[in-house]
């Protein structure tokens, strides 16, 4: 057996932070010795050892570990924590015995969760804090589960998964019409807590035949769906589509009329991950925090927030789509005001009040 590890080095030269926490915790564990080899994947050099194998792959992410059987089999491993389960022999025995699947669905059984085992997790995680729930996930799949960056409940996810000292990534859409002050929190985030914070814009194609056929301001006469679709949605399915599970910042009483029943862990019925349909897991940390313990836990902790929360914005979005609140009203009335209540989604999480379309 030949185990491989791939870490990353930054574009500022510097190994990504996950990486050194995946070795340590082999280290502390006593079993850093089981790593044949190192590769690094240099995001300056896309020929780099590390980039080619994770191309021939499929896997963006790092760290992550190749073990190659003597017939040539290969298991991929995402998450450091599975890695230590294998080779301690704890869960993998089929795998060790000669049995591993390859390289292309290997990932998916060792991380796949059963229906059993997610109904059995949602219901002991139910009424746990929100940072043993993320850290369930983590220690699940590691840098596999995406957290979905933008706003303050997502900072705060981004700090828990930090102080666990497990592997985790981040990712944030750009719609290419934020807010200033947003596209500097997102900086000063990436610089607090030293992460990598992947940035997935539209795709331009679609985007400029849709601006070129629309104007830029089209969802005030004719609703944001379409606008968020391509500016939000799409980029979204590409994101989760390298991913096992996500995490989210949604809370049961930001929207009454479509966030109400969100478990703290479900299946996501709407996007595909790694796995393919039916197998992405969405975590809701946060489902039953309210908005004064969100800026509690943001206040005790001195985490950083958006500068627009200090103008009156509370939930925000796009510039155009988002304007500060009046006393009284309800967060989410400063998202796309000028429709229905119950309109009020831009698609993200169109799965908590729509069945997928088939």
């Amino acid at each position: 057996m030949h185990v491989t590890m791939v870490k990353k080095r930054l574009a500022s030269g510097e190994p990504c932070r996950k990486c050194a926490q995946a070795e340590e915790l082999l280290k502390a564990r006593g079993l850093w010795s089981r790593v044949d080899e190192v590769l690094w994947a240099d995001e300056n050099d896309a020929a780099s050892p590390g980039m080619q194998l994770g191309a021939r792959l499929g896997i963006g992410l790092a760290p992550f570990f190749v073990v190659r059987q003597e017939g040539g089999a290969e298991t991929v491993f995402e998450s450091v924590l599975q890695f230590a389960q294998f080779v301690q022999g704890a869960k993998e025995t089929a795998t060790v015995e000669g049995n591993a699947s390859p390289a292309a669905s290997a990932g998916d059984s060792v991380l796949a969760i059963t229906p059993a085992e997610l109904e059995a997790a949602a219901r002991d995680l139910a009424s746990r804090p929100p940072a043993e729930i993320l850290r369930w996930g983590l220690e699940r799949w590691g840098a596999s589960l995406g957290i979905a960056f933008s706003g303050a409940e997502d900072v705060v996810l981004v700090h828990m998964a930090s102080e666990s000292d497990l592997p985790f990534s981040v990712f944030c859409l750009d719609t290419g019409r934020l807010h200033p002050e947003t596209y500097r929190f997102i900086d000063t985030v990436r610089k607090r807590y030293k992460i990598d914070i992947t940035l997935m814009a539209p795709e331009a194609a679609p985007l400029q035949a849709f601006v070129k056929q629309k104007g830029l301001f089209s969802f005030y006469d004719e609703g944001h769906e379409e606008c968020c679709g391509i500016r939000k949605v799409e980029p979204l399915r590409r994101s989760l589509g390298g991913l096992r599970a996500w995490a989210t910042g949604q809370r049961r009483d930001q929207s009454p009329a479509t966030r109400s029943a969100i478990a703290v862990v479900e299946t996501d019925r709407t996007f595909a991950g790694r796995g393919g349909p039916g197998t992405l897991i969405k975590l809701n940390p946060l489902a039953a925090w309210s908005s004064a313990d969100t800026w509690q836990y943001i206040r005790g902790s001195g985490i950083p927030y958006n500068a627009l929360h200090e103008r009156g914005f509370i939930s925000i979005g796009c510039e155009p789509c988002t304007r500060a609140v009046l006393p009284g009203e309800h967060e989410r009335a400063g998202r796309w005001w000028w429709e229905e209540n119950t309109k009020r989604e831009c698609g993200l999480h169109i799965g908590n009040v729509a069945p997928p379309k088939r």
